[in-house]
């Protein structure tokens, strides 16, 4: 195996998060090596390095290594013995043999273990040999742990699983009554005409039959109409748990699953929430006119029309976030609204990595059956590039770039929306103040205009018009009123 040289600085910036473990490995491999193994391969990868050592100032120094060869040897044996190790995630240039300091040493390079390998585990018992990484140590997986990674393992859908225990009585008639009104305004078609148990909600997968020939609802069924009491009768972790509050940390609205005043589906959820944080919104964002509708049988979930920029990929991150959630996790779905930000929070980890989340192109959906129902009524069709989406769109307004980030104990997925500028963004080109001059100096000539108004005065796009608009509303020189069906600026007085 050819030698090469080993940049510590590299490797020292792994230490820093928490990928990294030196060993000093004399005479043999120690025995927790393998915890090791396990646990970089179950949380997010890492190295191992033998026959390095910190010294006391917190730097990586090689040691003499007797026989890096044999080392290297002992540990291809173990990793590919099925009894001794649940599975060899390593290439065959993952384990090297490098010189540093005048010393060889083996690096071992550990990958995260795809969704179908994990839990990587000592032994042949998942629940007695699975490891994380915590902090600078390993610590075993509690049986909720590996139980959530074994889920995950399968590819069926997790939410396809017929409840032949539950009866079609579970699920919430009017809820499932505004699902099928918006299904059959958006896609006419006879399916959606017929009867509700026997051609309806079988074919969009909410229901099936049992191995009685009756018909059940499915997890999805039940997830998406069912009525909060029966879904925690099934899931009894089951939580969605929506928050607003103030710039004081003071919460001064609420909407939760724990509460009987709404059916606590998941379908009423989107909506409730989604028109919650866009009513926030109105203030920080150019409200495009809406055409007028007709009052359906329950106008309250009516989406806006003309969903654009930062409304759909708000729809988009919500409906990800109803989607990929693990909801027999020990940890409820939730949303904080907050002043300057959007913080959604689901339980479960990604199926893929988070860099190829973030990249898009490819989606690894753990409720499948909610997907396609969401798909059906326009909602959630990312296939795959929904994050860049929001990435786009949060670009476009100038804000903050999203965060998004995953913690392993419990498994958790937070992805952060901030409704504000970043700090690199907040300096203005002489083109942009010049455009800024134009849109005050046309305020200065009117009383009042709407968004159509000044961006035709000014000769801009609406789009790009908003931005400026919110750029002075928020350097608090000219304010927004709402007028009707749109929003009107002024100079401030």
């Amino acid at each position: 195996m050819a030698d090469m040289m080993l940049d510590f600085a590299n490797l020292e910036i792994y230490r820093e998060n928490n990928r990294i473990e030196a060993k000093k490995a004399q005479g043999g491999l120690p025995h927790s090596i393998w915890e090791t193994y396990s646990a970089f391969a179950n949380s997010f990868g890492g190295i191992l390095l033998l026959g390095v050592v910190e010294d006391a100032r917190g730097h990586f120094v090689s040691v003499p290594l007797p026989s890096p060869e044999r080392l290297v040897s002992e540990f291809r044996n173990i990793v590919n013995d099925r009894t001794r190790v649940s599975a060899n995630i390593l290439s065959e240039q993952d384990v090297q043999i490098v010189e540093s300091g005048g010393n060889r040493i083996v690096v071992i390079r550990i990958p995260r273990a795809g969704r179908h390998e994990r839990p990587v585990y000592i032994g042949t018992d998942p629940f007695s040999g699975s490891y994380f990484r915590d902090g600078e140590g390993d610590y075993r997986c509690g049986p909720d742990e590996v139980r959530s990674m074994l889920r995950d393992r399968t590819d069926e859908p997790q939410d396809a699983l017929v409840l032949e225990e539950l009866s079609t009585d579970c699920l919430d008639p009017g809820c499932v009554s505004r699902y099928r009104v918006r299904l059959s305004d958006l896609n006419p078609g006879p399916a959606w005409q017929h009867s509700i148990f026997t051609h309806f909600l079988p074919c969009i997968g909410a229901v099936a039959r049992g191995g009685d020939g009756a018909y059940h609802p499915t997890a999805a069924g039940l997830l998406m109409f069912g009525k909060s009491a029966e879904i925690r009768r099934e899931f009894p972790d089951y939580l969605l748990d929506y928050q607003e509050l103030d710039d004081s940390g003071r919460l001064i609205w609420q909407l939760t699953s724990r509460t009987e005043d709404w059916s606590g589906s998941l379908f009423d959820f989107y909506f409730l929430v989604y028109h919650r944080i866009l009513q926030g919104l109105e203030e920080k964002l150019p409200v495009p006119e809406l055409p007028s509708v007709q009052p359906d049988v329950d106008a309250s979930v009516r989406p806006a029309s003309g969903l654009s920029g930062v409304r759909h990929a708000l729809g988009e991150a919500l409906a990800n976030c109803l989607i990929h959630a693990d909801y027999r996790a020990k940890s409820g779905l939730v949303i904080l609204r907050k002043p300057d930000s959007v913080i959604i929070t689901n339980p479960g980890s990604f199926r893929i990595l988070i860099s190829e989340a973030a990249d898009g192109g490819k989606s690894d959906v753990r409720n499948a059956t909610l997907a396609r129902m969401f798909s059906l009524i326009h909602i959630g069709r990312g296939e795959g590039s929904g994050i860049p989406g929001i990435h786009r769109a949060w670009k476009e307004q100038g804000w903050e770039k999203p965060s998004l980030t995953e913690q392993l104990s419990p498994a958790r997925i937070t992805l952060t929306l901030r409704l504000k500028r970043g700090e690199d963004e907040r300096t203005d080109t002489p083109a942009q103040k010049a455009r800024k001059q134009t849109i005050l100096e046309y305020l200065t000539a009117v009383p009042s205009a709407d968004l159509r108004q000044i961006s035709q005065a000014v000769e801009l796009s609406p789009s790009r018009t908003g931005e400026y608009l919110r750029a002075l509303r928020d350097e608090d020189i000219i304010v927004s009123e709402r007028n009707g069906r749109k929003n009107t600026y002024r100079l401030k007085s």
